[in-house]
């Protein structure tokens, strides 16, 4: 037997309507903020990443799935959103286009090879935002007002907005600095990565899984005391719009985003539940980048977004106890009786869904009980049992089957019975 691969899951019909709810919700509020879809390809040119995630990262150097096609040209299926969407950008010269910014989100599958872990998957589904060429606190507000609203509109309450700003260029050249100067004596008691990025990426030290204890880690210089007036001011317009919107947040000078391109406002929404024991408590993170498009060879415009992926989401929704009410029901299950009366459903099943209503009928010769029971599985409002009698009387009797109640219509006038 040939078994799905080590890290990626079937999304069976039951668990595929609670995605297909959260997918039209979001599709619906992003409607709301004029925010536009957009699609890009599952798989790119591996350089793509290289560049817009970062050689130093783990993503890039652990965990994509990366190959040569049949041109010998390494390709790569994107682990993440930002880097396709601001390729996008550029290739079709969006920034010429008259509504600026521009306002984009996706929704599709990403891949990473990691460990597999609940809420982590090989394959998962990323949602993500990217506001393109305008660097403006009152967009920075507005995409952080959107994720709150996002997870809000879905009944979660238990939540914590987390945000810092990690400066402009000049801030985070001169923290990055102070960094090196920090860790270079110890750098030898951390492991290799950490070694590896003391002189590429200092930030990234910061944020190690496996030295997050160590003494320099947590005495290490802090992104707010770096800070130059303008970026203080920028992050001060931003946090009024934040109060102004009446949106909580907390402030946390060890947030950081360790790529290069990333610039001002850093921020993670997280669940804060005292009761919440899962493995994950981070639903969605994001920041302001400046750098990106130009490290992409693209203009010099600057953007923001976020991004979170649909089964950390349902894992929230889970442990909240949240029911999505999803309707699993059918308008009418048809019990037949004799050939005649089947070859009769088959027909009357196509005239009843081409005017939108929802109906299905046994294929599996079972006796009238059966179907019956059929028909309870299936959540059916209705029921109608056609025979030979039926056809002949062109009448039928509706039963509603919560109440029990019939109704008797003539055959012919069932389809108006729905409409």
């Amino acid at each position: 037997m040939i078994n799905i691969p080590r890290g990626t899951q079937d999304i069976l019909p039951e668990e595929t309507k609670k995605w297909q709810l959260i997918e039209a919700k979001l599709h619906e509020l992003m409607k709301l903020y004029n925010y536009q879809e957009i699609r890009t390809p599952i798989f790119e040119s591996t350089d793509l990443f290289a560049r817009g995630v970062g050689d130093s990262t783990d993503v890039v150097q652990k965990e994509m799935y990366t190959f040569k096609d049949k041109g010998d040209r390494s390709i790569t299926l994107r682990p993440e959103g930002t880097a396709a969407v601001v390729r996008s950008y550029i290739e079709n010269k969006m920034q010429g286009l008259p509504n600026q910014p521009v306002k984009l989100y996706y929704n599709g599958p990403m891949f990473r090879y990691e460990r597999k872990q609940r809420g982590r998957y090989r394959q998962f589904t990323q949602f993500g935002v990217e506001a393109i060429g305008a660097e403006n606190p009152a967009i920075d507000a507005e995409v952080l007002a959107m994720v709150m609203h996002i997870y809000q509109s879905f009944g979660l309450k238990h939540l914590k907005l987390v945000i810092n700003s990690i400066g402009d260029i000049d801030s985070r050249k001169e923290y990055n600095e102070a960094l090196v100067k920090h860790f270079e004596p110890v750098i030898g008691e951390f492991c290799s990565d950490c070694q590896s990025r003391l002189h590429t990426n200092p930030m990234r030290i910061l944020d190690c899984k496996v030295d997050q204890n160590h003494e320099a880690i947590q005495n290490a210089p802090k992104i707010n005391d770096y800070l130059n007036e303008e970026s203080k001011t920028y992050f001060a317009n931003v946090k009024q719009y934040l109060d102004e919107l009446d949106i909580p947040y907390v402030e946390d000078s060890n947030l950081v985003r360790g790529l290069d391109y990333y610039t001002h406002t850093a921020f993670e929404l997280m669940i804060d539940n005292p009761d919440y024991d899962g493995a994950i408590t981070t639903l969605c993170g994001g920041g302001r980048y400046n750098g990106l498009l130009e490290l992409l060879d693209g203009p010099s415009e600057t953007g923001i977004g976020f991004a979170f992926s649909i089964e950390r989401l349902l894992m929230a929704l889970e442990e909240e106890g949240i029911d999505l009410g999803v309707e699993n029901n059918l308008d009418l299950f048809i019990v037949t009786m004799g050939e005649e009366a089947d070859d009769y459903a088959v027909q009357l099943l196509n005239k009843l869904r081409h005017n939108g209503v929802k109906a299905d009928k046994d294929y599996m010769e079972r006796k009238i009980k059966g179907q019956m029971k059929q028909a309870d599985r299936l959540k059916a409002r209705y029921t109608v049992v056609i025979g030979d009698q039926e056809l002949e009387n062109n009448q039928i009797n509706v039963k509603h089957m919560e109440s029990g109640n019939s109704e008797t219509i003539r055959l012919s006038e069932i389809v108006n019975f729905f409409n």
